[in-house]
This record gives structure tokens, C-alpha cells and sequence, in this order.
């Protein structure tokens, strides 16, 4: 519940009409002061004006007032800046600091209506609590939010990938290899495509990047596909010996078996082929990320996700199994959302590495210029009435249910700001 008080003292939502401290004392908020996450006072650099005085300080809050002493607060110098400690009950007549300075009390009145509303968003199981309400918000409410949400997520990924860049040596094709392998998973197999990439170094790949079949042995035999003792297929046991022979050569080490999922998945989808698909891009491109930068414009950028792969894989989607014949090339959709989950992402965080705003700026055109993505979360906003306008849009609202819905912030987000603030029966 303190969560709940100090959302309503840094809006200055409090029930309280006249401002008086326990000890009857009139006072007037000029500014709440900033809300600080870390240890020490709920909020730094206060100003209130009491007893014809300003009083320029610290803040702090608690639901019951002797948790004061409970916290030990009276022992630790970081609160003998401040000036006004707040409760929701007053159960200690008196608060002291280190110097056994009296500080005054105020008893901080709860709004019934916010009060009620955060108790439902907060003990509410559906995916988006306030879903049945946001439609009520004006857009200028939605795009400011969008926007910042956005950059939120964009800044999220900068980090990891930083972290990422860290681990393979400041490498940014390496960077780029993982990513796009990763989100050739298409969420199912993500963490399963991110281990194989990290199993399977770019430079190994690169010196056989003349030999189809070598670079389908590496990553089919690194996922633990080429198994199987007993097969009357020519290219499987072509595969099996080429992989037998360059896993020893490389002292590579493949993966547990069966961590790529294929239950419930179309055959276009199946590992097999995604991860030919992959190896076809990969081997084809040599310096992807380099020729990956050196497109300004998002249309010429689909050319670097065709994928050549072995003549084998047109009447196949998995070993020994004979299909209809059939090119197995992404579609749009999918290079699409390749280019939302792994080429902007990087580009953003490239931008910011290397300081360059041409880069920056190019991965938010990309997305302006892109269509929403299409999956559960977004069909849930769009049907609640939230305005959907590019890729732009669905990352931020992908941001806004991880991180915000997901994790229960609602007083941390601007939609449930209004909401609560402006008297929105919620519940």
C-alpha cells in the first residue's frame, strides 16, 4: 500500500481539503519533491511552506507512522534531512531523527474512488485490467504515451545488447548473428535459436561458406537433427558425415536434444527448415551487418532475407518425409518482423554506441514505415478501441503489457494515471 501513498503524494491526489500536521499546524505543498527508488527518503528535495516558512527537504512515508522506528530511521543520519513524514495511521505520537529533532506528522487521506480503483486493478487476473476502460482515453493520452513507451523498449534492447557485445568482444557481426538467429525462433524457439548461434561461431561458418551442404551440416548437427543411425536418405547421411568430420575438426559441442519445439507448428515453420533458412542467409552474406548498415531505405532491405538453401529442402520439410515441391523462402510477414525484432534494435543500439543519430533515426523510420504487428497482445488493444497506426505503435503497446500490465505497475502508467486521477469508475 505505500506504493499507493506515494502515487498519491507526487500527484497531489490526497483527500485532505485543509493541510494539518498531527500537531495542528497549517501547511502548503509547493513541490512533492523527486521520487527516489533507491534507499534513503521517499522523496528528495521537497518544498513546503509551514508555520510561515519554507522548508526545503526530504519526505518520507510509510502506512503506519511507527515503522519509523521499525526501519530504524531514528538511527540513520540519510533521514535527518527530512521534513514532513507522512502515514496513513498515526500509531507514534513522535518522530525523531538522529539529533532527537522533532518531525511533524501529517495523517495522508486516501481518495475512496483511487483507493478502490488501484485495489481492482491491482487484484484483477485479466491479462490488461483496465481493458474495459481504455477506450475512454483520448489519443493525445495514447501517442505521448506510445512514443515514450517505445524508446522505453528500444533502450531495454540497447542494454541487452551492450551486454551482449560485452560477452563476444565488442564484435557487432557477432551481435547481429545471435539477434537475427533468435528471432528466427519466432518466439517458440527463441532461447533454442539464441544457443545455437552461441554454439556455432561466425567465423566457423564463414570459412565454409562456399559449400551449402557444409553450413546445413554445421547448424542442423549443432541442433542435434542429424542423430538419427539408421536412414535411407542420401543428403541426411551426406549431412551426418560432414558434420562427424567438422564437430571434431571445430571441437564443437551440439546441443541437448529435442530443445527445438515442433508441436503444434506448421511445416513451414518446422526447425528444420528455419534453420536452414537461417544457415542460407547467414552463408550467403558475407559481412551481413555490414551490408545490413548500408541500407537506408527499409524496401531494399527485404533482398538480404532470401535465403538459398540446398535443393533438398524444396520437397522436404524434415528428413526422409518427401513433400510437394515447394521453395521454402520467408515470407513477408516474417522478414518483416525480422527486421522489427532484430535490424532495428541493433541499428537503434549501434546508433547509440557509436554516437550517431543517422542510425537512430533510421531504425525509428523503419518502424514508422512498417505495419503493426499481428499477434495476441495487439489484437487485444486494437479490439479494445487503442489506436494502431504503424510497428511504431505495436512495439510500445508490447512494452506496455510486458512491463506495465504484466507486472501490475498501473499507477506507473500514464493510461492508468488517467484513469485513477480523473475519477474513472474503474472497478
Amino acid at each position: 500500500m505505500e506504493t499507493l501513498l506515494h502515487y498519491v503524494w507526487k500527484h497531489k491526489l490526497y483527500e485532505n481539503v485543509e493541510l494539518l500536521t498531527e500537531e495542528g499546524i497549517s501547511f502548503e505543498v509547493i513541490d512533492p519533491g523527486i521520487y527516489n527508488l533507491n534507499a534513503g527518503p521517499d522523496f528528495f528535495n521537497a518544498k513546503i511552506r509551514m508555520d510561515g516558512k519554507t522548508w526545503v527537504g526530504n519526505i518520507e512515508i510509510h502506512t503506519v507512522s511507527s515503522d519509523w522506528y521499525k526501519h530504524r530511521h531514528e538511527k540513520d543520519e540519510a533521514y535527518d534531512s527530512v521534513i514532513l513524514h507522512i502515514a496513513e495511521t498515526i500509531d507514534a505520537d513522535e518522530i525523531c531523527d538522529t539529533t532527537g529533532r522533532v518531525i511533524p506528522q501529517w495523517r495522508m487521506k486516501i481518495p475512496e474512488r483511487i483507493q478502490n480503483g488501484y485495489l481492482f486493478l491491482l487484484n484483477n487476473d485479466a491479462s490488461i485490467p483496465c481493458l474495459g476502460k481504455i477506450a475512454e482515453i483520448p489519443e493525445i493520452y495514447w501517442s505521448d504515451w506510445k512514443s515514450a513507451l517505445l524508446i522505453e523498449r528500444l533502450e531495454r534492447r540497447t542494454n541487452a545488447l551492450f551486454q551482449l557485445l560485452q560477452e563476444r568482444k565488442n564484435d557487432w557481426n557477432e551481435v547481429f548473428y545471435i539477434t537475427l538467429s533468435r528471432n528466427f525462433g519466432f518466439g517458440i524457439n527463441n532461447d533454442a535459436f539464441e544457443r545455437l548461434a552461441k554454439s556455432l561461431p561466425l567465423k566457423i561458418i564463414r570459412k565454409h561458406q562456399d559449400s551449402i551442404t557444409q553450413v546445413e551440416a554445421l547448424f542442423l548437427g549443432q541442433a542435434r537433427l542429424l542423430e538419427e543411425t539408421e536412414s535411407g536418405d542420401v543428403y541426411f547421411s551426406e549431412l551426418q558425415k560432414e558434420y562427424a568430420f567438422l564437430s571434431k575438426k571445430y571441437k564443437l559441442n551440439p546441443l541437448e536434444s529435442h530443445i527445438f519445439k515442433s508441436l503444434r507448428i506448421r511445416p513451414n515453420n518446422f526447425p528444420h527448415i528455419k534453420i536452414v533458412q537461417l544457415a542460407g542467409i547467414i552463408r550467403n552474406k558475407q559481412g551481413l551487418f555490414s551490408n545490413v548498415l548500408a541500407f537506408s531505405e527499409l524496401e531494399p532491405l527485404y533482398s538480404l532475407f532470401i535465403s538459398e538453401t540446398a535443393e533438398y529442402w524444396l520437397t522436404h520439410y524434415r528428413f526422409e518425409k518427401t513433400s510437394v515441391k515447394r521453395v521454402k523462402n520467408l515470407g513477408l510477414s516474417a522478414i518483416q518482423l525480422l527486421i522489427i525484432n532484430t535490424v532495428v534494435p541493433v541499428f537503434f543500439a549501434y546508433g547509440k554506441y557509436k554516437n550517431l543519430k543517422t542510425y537512430t533515426e533510421r531504425a525509428l523510420r523503419f518502424l514508422e514505415s512498417l505495419k503493426p504487428e499481428s499477434n495476441s497482445i495487439i489484437t487485444l488493444f486494437s479490439r479494445s478501441g487503442v489506436p494502431l497506426h504503424n510497428a511504431c505503435d505495436s512495439q510500445a503497446l508490447m512494452q506496455l503489457k510486458r512491463e506495465y500490465c504484466e507486472q501490475k505497475k498501473c499507477i506507473y502508467c500514464r493510461i492508468g494515471h488517467q484513469l485513477l486521477a480523473k475519477g474513472t469508475e474503474i472497478g
